[in-house]
């Protein structure tokens, strides 16, 4: 008998199985098909059956499927936790781990089995079932435990293994070019499958997966450590900067810091066209980040500065050219360089972008502390108002923090609601010694951080060395999601600091060696230059002094002196246009003197060619004199200044002068373009399209340069007294642009100045690099003994909580135990390297062992440790055999 279904009941099943979306649903209404069709209503059946068998279109937005699944991965997260910690401690190296016979018996074994799954390894693609063990509650845990995790939190089909997603991370970090696509297109090919996009986003969504794993993994690490507390990751990223010590000796400057602001890891807008929103609730998971909301606070502390555009709408780029300079007219300042140092309203993007970049702060060690986005706009004040909050809320005084603006910054920052808290905690702004070279003189002498006691060798380029690397992450962020952009960035950024925690030993030793041959160097050189000279240190100190006043003393002529330039330049075009005019009336008067006779045409054009020149003189002189009747009345002048008379010459020598300041304005310029260009093309991200194009830009800068040079020279000629000429030898070292303003304000000859001869000014430089270096020395003495400190309390603090972890969480003990080995390894490294740096002939700071001022409160402990290590020679010769031992040990393993 055939069972006949109504009409409503056949539309509830269908209705039911189009909004859970359920294959296992829908293929049930498909089995009953037989059932509907024997049904009274054969038409709506066929209809229905049409519409099921059709494709089907999910409702849900991106950011519903993308919430739903993190939810799913979340209330399984911890479980799958420890199942990873369970995988890692039977992981024999291999990234296999070792499975019981027991645990795979089925008579052992009441949950169901997950069968057919496909597995894909870098090594092979296959299908395989497993067996649940009795405490694993979801299909991942039991993945997990064999080495594998599914691309999917509830029914995965397809689980990738461990080793090959753990292989994926390290190869991302270390070349940020190596995206998921080029993964998986690295296996299609190794397991010989055509590329389709649905497994960029199979891989990714298991790879997410994992990054979560490892992170929650970190976190319990981090609580065992007691690592977990408000801001330990800046108090202790950087031993050789924050791990401060009970009896070390005290630094002008306690803490470095260089700022700066980079537009490549842009990300595109989700709401441009032709584009699908890609947002959804996951958010960064480190500490790196400063957020949004203590960004803005800081938003409208230069509106009183500015006038800003009321039409924030517009899309613009940063380097709006400003019509109303005048070239030569005004002093060439050196925010004029910069677009970060322009006004507010310029610094635009186009819309296209939601995050236009990232802005960073880095330590003098190069370790990345915080970061924040830039939305929708250049470097705007408020992106370093707000690392700044958040520096000197966590470092405290003594603080200083270099920026390629800093002399601007400096103004900003005083001016804002941190000005008094800067002044309070006596910060110190200065410009990274690369960026300095570019600004003008005076901003070298007091920004500069060769001229800033107690800065050492410290460069204040540190962001640029970041840069150079984060560069690489562009192509790959460019169209990402907020979370796995911030996801990339984090782990690029992780991986950085431990690779410079890697090269610590090596950057100490190194600038100790190099500090320590500029003494050398600079002590012999100035020895012969004071005897021959006849100068001692009071005399570079003078010179500093000099400069620095000529230069504070330096003003633009008053507005009156600059008409009266103008006035004495337009006398000059009258007198020209009188000449021109008193030329064609006499030509005029003898056209037709050659024409011959009887011929009217030529007479006609003649007459005509005489006419035009005449009328055309007349109107020039017209002009002319009425331009220089409104600039006497605008200058009061009763009687018309005579060519050739006091007042005349006088300011015809300031219009030639500013016309040599025009042509050295435009020399420089060419130069620091010049100099910029040629450090873009030494960047290891710089494509060979770029190259191409850079270089031929060198070959036209080159050119247009000695034509600037030709000019230049032309102008220091028409001078009196004449300025000295330069050569394309000159302009092509280094340090010559500090140069320029001396050349550009000098309205008096002040070569017969001491501190203006080359000579004293070379002495005066090599007596600054030499106070620098001696800094240096000094602080890397205290940086020495700090990261000697650090490495062993380290392994104190972690031998003792892997004792501790071993009763009361043996998995996560043996998680810790694992990663300990590969820091062990680094920090013998960096006691070779530290041994190295106290075996120098002329180390001259503090040996062995200090004490951490965290510790040192503690007078208890402080008397323990203190007694414990009386004897330095001992503890040495102990340390010396311990190390020799485990670099003994390392170099064994390295070799098996």
């Amino acid at each position: 008998m055939t069972y006949h279904m109504s009409q409503p009941q056949v539309m509830r099943d269908l209705t039911s199985a189009t909004k859970v979306a359920n294959t296992r649903l829908l293929k049930g209404c498909l089995a009953q098909w037989p059932t509907y069709r024997d049904c009274k209503c054969v038409s709506f059946c066929t209809h229905t059956y049409q519409f099921l068998v059709s494709r089907y279109v999910d409702p849900r937005t991106r950011r519903d499927r993308t919430d739903l699944q993190t939810n799913h991965w979340d209330m399984q997260m911890n479980e799958l936790v420890h199942a990873y910690l369970d995988y890692r401690s039977r992981d024999s190296g291999d990234g296999i781990p070792t499975v019981s016979n027991e645990n795979d018996s089925p008579s052992l074994n009441t949950a169901p089995a997950l069968s057919n799954i496909e597995l894909v390894d870098t090594f092979f693609r296959h299908r395989a079932s497993f067996n649940v063990l009795p405490c694993h509650k979801y299909p991942n845990e039991t993945l997990i435990y064999n080495g594998y995790l599914g691309c999917s939190p509830l029914f995965p089909n397809i689980a990738i293994s461990l080793r090959t997603l753990a292989a994926y991370r390290q190869a991302h970090r270390t070349c940020p070019r190596f995206t998921i696509q080029a993964q998986c297109k690295m296996l299609c090919h190794l397991h010989d499958m055509p590329y389709r996009p649905y497994l960029r986003s199979q891989f990714s969504a298991a790879y997410d997966a994992f990054l979560e794993i490892v992170y929650r993994v970190d976190v319990l690490l981090k609580q065992a450590l007691k690592h977990d507390t408000p801001n330990w990751r800046l108090l202790n990223a950087c031993p050789a900067c924050t791990y401060k010590l009970v009896d070390e000796s005290p630094l002008q400057f306690a803490w470095f810091a260089t700022i700066d602001g980079n537009n490549s890891l842009k990300r595109w807008a989700s709401s441009s066209p032709n584009s699908l929103p890609r947002d959804d609730s996951r958010r960064p998971r480190s500490d790196y980040w400063i957020g949004r909301d203590a960004v803005d606070k800081f938003k409208d502390e230069v509106r009183s500065r500015t006038a800003l555009d009321k039409n924030d709408k517009v899309d613009d780029w940063e380097d709006v050219h400003d019509d109303q300079e005048v070239p030569g007219e005004a002093v060439f300042h050196c925010t004029a360089r910069w677009r970060n140092a322009g006004p507010e309203q310029r610094k635009k993007m186009f819309s296209v972008f939601d995050e236009s970049g990232i802005f960073i702060a880095a330590c003098r060690h190069r370790f990345v502390l915080v970061a924040c986005d830039m939305i929708r706009s250049g470097e705007l004040a408020k992106y370093p108002l707000a690392i700044m909050d958040h520096l000197m809320a966590v470092y405290g005084q003594n603080g200083s923090c270099a920026y390629d603006i800093g002399c601007a910054f400096s103004k900003t920052l005083s001016t804002s609601s941190l000005g008094p808290r800067a002044d309070a905690l006596a910060l110190r702004m200065m410009v990274g010694a690369f960026h300095g070279h570019a600004h003008n003189r005076k901003c070298q002498l007091d920004w500069h951080p060769m001229y800033i006691s107690g800065t050492g060798h410290t460069e204040g380029e540190g962001c640029e060395h970041i840069f150079s690397s984060s560069n690489e992450l562009a192509r790959s962020t460019r169209h990402a999601s907020p979370f796995h952009r911030h996801q990339s960035i984090e782990e690029h950024f992780n991986f950085w600091d431990a690779d410079k925690y890697a090269a610590l030993s090596n950057f100490l030793f190194n600038h100790y060696r190099e500090a320590i041959h500029v003494i050398q160097t600079l002590q012999a050189e100035l020895s012969v230059i004071k005897r021959e000279l006849d100068l001692d240190d009071a005399d570079f100190v003078k010179f500093y002094n000099e400069e620095k006043l000529y230069l504070d003393r330096l003003k633009e002529p008053p507005i009156r002196d600059r008409l009266c330039i103008r006035y004495v330049e337009v006398l000059d075009d009258l007198d020209s246009c009188r000449d021109e005019w008193n030329t064609a009336r006499s030509a005029a008067n003898n056209a037709l003197t050659t024409v011959g006779v009887g011929d009217f045409a030529e007479i006609r054009a003649a007459l005509t060619t005489a006419r035009i020149r005449v009328d055309a003189a007349y109107a020039k002189l017209q002009n002319a004199e009425a331009l220089v009747a409104h600039m006497e009345i605008q200058l009061r002048i009763e009687e018309r200044w005579v060519i050739g008379g006091p007042e005349y010459i006088q300011f015809k020598e300031e219009a030639t002068l500013g016309k040599y300041r025009t042509a050295l304005n435009e020399l420089e310029r060419l130069v620091v373009m010049r100099l910029f260009e040629l450090s873009k093309l030494s960047l290891s991200g710089t494509g060979y399209k770029l190259r191409q194009q850079i270089g031929k830009a060198l070959q036209r800068r080159s050119e247009a340069i000695r034509n600037a040079i030709n000019r230049y020279n032309t102008q220091a000629a028409a001078l009196n007294p004449p300025r000295p000429k330069l050569s394309w030898k000159d302009i092509a070292e280094y340090s010559f642009l500090g140069e320029f303003d001396l050349l550009r304000h000098s309205r008096t000859d002040i070569r017969e100045l001491d501190w203006t001869k080359p000579a004293h000014r070379e002495a005066t430089t090599k007596y600054f690099k030499l106070l620098r270096a001696r800094e240096e020395v000094s602080r890397l003495n205290v940086e020495v003994r700090r990261l000697r400190t650090f490495v062993h309390d380290e392994e104190m603090e972690t031998n003792k909580v892997i004792t501790d972890l071993q009763l009361s969480y043996p998995l996560l003990a043996s998680e810790l135990q694992r990663q300990w080995r590969s820091r062990s390894a680094t920090n013998m490294f960096h006691i070779f390297r530290l041994n190295q740096i106290e075996n120098l002939p002329s180390y001259s700071g503090m040996r062995g062992i200090g004490v951490h001022s965290r510790i040192g409160g503690d007078s208890d402990v402080h008397d323990i440790i203190t007694s414990e290590y009386a004897d330095a020679d001992i503890i040495r010769q102990e340390e010396h055999a311990e190390d020799m031992e485990n670099m003994a040990s390392y170099l064994d393993s390295v070799v098996d």
